[in-house]
């Protein structure tokens, strides 16, 4: 009895040791642990890296952080969010010329009207001068604003050619925004870098639509990032329960929300018998049942064997980094990295050529070979 007491003291003993210093092994045996680089972070919603090698932050609640030298400080002069539900302060995108020109762009819950109706998403740019926020531009503003606090959307990427998107969701009205031009909600947004409209966007021609809009459709994108291989903007967004997707996005498309899906409402009761409609674009893939995606990049390093040009998508609801792998543009299969860490908000590739993930409740992570 003892002997047997004393085997399931160690067997329990050696589960804590490798869950406490995150080590993992993938399906092709390449061998990895999770680093935490930054700790005490909430829900590091955005990050990015600076030419010096620090890293910038957003941290939900309103923070943004910038992490030098093992130290954090926060950046001042961060504009009001409103941080309630899902909004706060959200993505971070540096310019391509960030060295240059030093702009960098943000999205974040706003209410810029100063009424009591509420928020929806912002889209400022900024450079960072002593610490400080300076030459705040604010580049898109959605309207109207509402009390509700689900959907911001916000991903936020550049192209090739330099052009900007971003996302914003339907903010829980998915009756009347994913499906109109002439209403903010539910889009995929393309702008010049200074925030005018290009004139080769779908709907500059069509009386009272917005003219920022690049796609519609959408119900919730939380990920967006440029296929360095085809240089086209990819973007996953949340399903309701299930049909979670994954879409490239073309100028001018229907993405079906919520006219088609491959989801249900939380009550399982059903939304729509359609899973493809005329006109309609289906998605590359989807999730059935939800992994809750947020978060979005394609591993452009040779550091990790057997992974190279593969799409990382962090999973909120399942607590697990999962890498999509492709072939030929499709999706072939998938695999659960980091399993149990906490929630993944976002994963990018860092300058060094290594994967880093926000973990809500813990911080920034850096997977390396174990």
């Amino acid at each position: 009895m003892k002997k047997i007491s004393f085997l399931i003291i160690c067997l329990s003993f050696s589960m804590i040791q490798c869950q406490k210093n995150n080590e993992f092994t993938s399906e092709n045996n390449f061998s990895y642990k999770a680093e935490t680089v930054v700790d005490g972070i909430e829900i590091g919603w955005g990050l990015e890296f600076l030419p010096d090698g620090s890293i910038l932050i957003a941290e939900q609640e309103g923070a943004l952080i910038l992490f030098k030298d093992g130290k954090k400080t926060n950046i001042k002069n961060v504009p009001e969010v409103v941080y309630k539900n899902q909004g706060g302060l959200l993505d971070l995108k540096l310019h391509p010329d960030y060295a240059t020109n030093g702009w960098l762009y943000f999205s974040y819950s706003a209410n810029t009207e100063n009424d009591d109706e509420g928020a929806n998403t912002a889209i400022m740019r900024a450079k960072i001068v002593d610490g400080s926020l300076v030459d705040k531009e604010m580049i898109y503003k959605a309207t109207p604003n509402t009390k509700k606090g689900q959907h911001f959307g916000s991903r936020i990427e550049f192209d090739r050619d330099g052009y900007l998107y971003f996302s914003i969701g339907d903010r829980g009205n998915r009756d009347n925004n994913p499906q109109d031009v002439k209403r903010d909600g539910g889009k995929i947004y393309r702008l010049n870098d200074d925030g005018s409209i290009p004139s080769d966007n779908p709907f500059v021609s069509t009386a009272g639509a917005k003219a920022a809009v690049y796609s519609y459709g959408h119900r919730n994108p939380q990920g967006m990032a440029m296929n360095p291989q085809t240089g086209k903007i990819w973007v996953h967004e949340h399903g309701p329960q299930g049909g979670d997707e994954i879409n490239i996005i073309h100028s001018g498309k229907n993405y079906g929300w919520p006219l088609i899906t491959y989801g249900v409402n939380y009550n399982d009761s059903v939304i729509t018998e359609n899973t493809s409609l005329p006109g309609m674009e289906q998605p590359l893939h989807y999730w059935v049942p939800s992994i809750a995606p947020s978060g979005m990049t394609f591993i452009t390093t040779d550091n990790y064997p057997g992974w190279e040009n593969q799409l990382l998508v962090g999973s909120l609801k399942f607590k697990y980094l999962n890498l999509v792998k492709l072939q030929n543009g499709k999706v072939i299969s998938e695999e659960k990295l980091m399993e149990d860490m906490g929630r993944v908000r976002t994963v990018k590739i860092g300058p060094d050529g290594y994967i880093y993930a926000s973990i809500e409740q813990l911080g920034i992570v850096k997977l390396v070979s174990n």
